[in-house]
């Protein structure tokens, strides 16, 4: 089981932010959701400042009408340069999605999320 680990999950979708939210406190994680990227740097650089940084940045890759996690990641690593960051998607064949380090990110999960899948994703990370 995880402990201390804080997630920031970007997604516009509120039932997959609810199964996140049981499936983060089922892991023993401690998680925030946002539903655009715009959201997501300004609660990512209000914790950075904070002292209590996030462990873990989750991002959709596309939000409609919104900032997904491609057009996220950029003004993320320049307040974070070592920002851990996976980006996540039902569009497996997106080249974010399988050339992901190329893109910035450290990890890739698949939308659906398993939970299996998740704690995999999440041990990899950390």
């Amino acid at each position: 089981m995880a402990t201390e680990k804080k997630i920031l999950l970007l997604d516009d979708e509120q039932i997959v932010i609810d199964v996140c939210r049981e499936m983060f406190d089922n892991l023993g994680y401690t998680a925030e959701f946002v539903c655009n990227g715009q959201e997501a740097l300004e609660m990512f650089k209000t914790a950075q400042n904070g002292g209590v940084p996030f462990d873990l940045v989750i991002m959709d890759l596309t939000i409609p009408n919104g900032m997904g996690a491609e057009e996220t990641i950029k003004p993320l690593r320049e307040i974070d340069p070592d920002v851990k960051a996976v980006v996540s998607s039902g569009f497996f064949n997106d080249p974010v999605m399988t050339d992901y380090k190329k893109f910035g990110f450290s990890g890739t999960i698949a939308k659906p999320y398993k939970l299996d899948e998740l704690d995999e994703m999440l041990r990899a990370i950390f």
